[in-house]
């Protein structure tokens, strides 16, 4: 595509299983899932013109929506209209907002760049993104085995840098030791802070009185997990947990209040505020214009739209439809929370398209924000709806 901001480099090395065994020794170990290919040995590098207006619309949004959360907090109408489970109101109020721009020290922007370079927010995982080791660990390998160098270098000291602050003294997910990418994940945040940090299975956890426990009996004081805090709404010990984290027994990364972030519904405030001339001033406007989609708590759209529950992830709820309103696609993949979570409608946007060893995919751009810096490209390539069936293709800059 010659008139494409992106580029296709490189062609698959003849020897994938040698390539795939250097990234396992490099931590990560999920380049091939099941026999199918995640990982597309092949590089796809955006003008620097196009990451550098990138890098500004991230740090521009990144204020945005840390105003907003600001505007949302104590309020409980905007914390019913953007979803948040009335079970974790009491925990957020009563605990204070982190400083200015680091509610969340870890968290991921999924952009729709078009093959024109226009940007569009698609949304922001605040809470618990994955793609870490793909973006920090991989993607540099990547290019640099290609001669290319990556703008993802500085990742690793940014995650030293907020977890020096955080200092958390166990890191969890759920199924640790069985699910290769969110294990990855923590190992990886572990070995970057550079400090001595227990990895555990949430699943194996508990309250005792007020404190969280591993199997063993051992308190766990400051935790960074991979577990959604919604789900503190639907588990049967998320009550307890909440309890756990408002009384300040446990102190939770990313901070509690990365909820109100996480909230697709957030992004429905931005722009009904936008809409009413409130909160932003002209310089925020102009941002929100270009680069936020009307975004709405009802299907108020005569072209085409995306349904998605406030907290999906993976693609999981994803629905396109048409530009007569009907419905063109659906994810079938992904978990559909919006059976316990309101949904929001989004306009659509056009996602590049790139021709690749594995056919003409959609790309998908995601850029890291850690410790309130946006600093690490994600390319993820697959259909219309980038969830759980998409592949991992290292994103660099010409």
């Amino acid at each position: 595509m010659t008139d494409s901001i992106f580029e296709v480099v490189g062609t698959p090395h003849p020897d994938r299983a040698f390539r795939v065994k250097q990234l396992h020794e490099l931590g990560f170990t999920w380049a091939d899932l099941e026999d199918e290919a995640y990982w597309i040995d092949q590089m796809v590098l955006m003008s620097r013109s196009t990451y550098e207006e990138l890098e500004q619309a991230s740090s521009s949004l990144w204020q945005i929506l840390d105003k907003t959360v600001r505007y949302v907090y104590q309020r409980h109408d905007l914390y019913e209209l953007i979803g948040v489970p009335p079970i974790l109101w009491a925990m957020l109020d009563d605990l204070p907002l982190p400083e200015p721009g680091l509610i969340s020290r870890y968290a991921r922007f999924d952009f729709s760049v078009a093959n024109d370079g226009s940007i569009k927010l698609l949304e922001l995982n605040a809470d618990t993104p994955t793609g870490y080791v793909e973006a920090s660990i991989a993607t540099p390998w990547v290019l640099e085995q290609a001669g290319y160098e990556s703008p993802n270098v500085r990742m690793k000291e940014l995650v030293a840098a907020a977890w020096a602050v955080e200092r958390p003294d166990t890191a969890a997910c759920v199924a640790y030791g069985e699910h290769l990418e969110d294990s990855g994940t923590i190992e990886a945040l572990v070995r970057h802070s550079g400090l001595d940090i227990r990895c555990e299975n949430c699943l194996e956890l508990w309250v005792d009185n007020g404190f969280l426990k591993n199997k063993d009996d051992r308190v766990i004081e400051r935790m960074f997990a991979l577990y959604p805090k919604e789900w503190m709404a639907v588990d049967d010990a998320g009550e307890a947990l909440s309890y756990a984290i408002e009384t300040g027994r446990l102190t939770m990364f990313n901070s509690p209040h990365s909820i109100l972030l996480q909230s697709k519904g957030l992004l429905a405030a931005v722009w009904g505020l936008y809409e009413l001339g409130l909160l932003f001033n002209p310089e925020e406007r102009e941002t929100i214009a270009k680069y936020v989609l009307p975004t709405y708590n009802k299907p108020v759209f005569s072209g085409s739209f995306v349904s998605k529950s406030m907290f999906g992830r993976e693609g999981g709820s994803v629905r396109l439809f048409d530009a007569e309103g009907q419905l063109e696609l659906e994810d079938q993949e992904g978990f559909d929370s919006s059976e316990l979570f309101p949904s929001v409608y989004q306009k659509r946007a056009d996602l590049a398209t790139i021709n690749t060893a594995e056919g003409e995919l959609h790309l998908l751009t995601g850029m890291f924000v850690l410790n309130g810096t946006p600093c690490g490209l994600l390319g993820r390539a697959g259909g219309l709806i980038t969830g759980n069936a998409s592949h991992f293709i290292a994103l660099g800059v010409k």
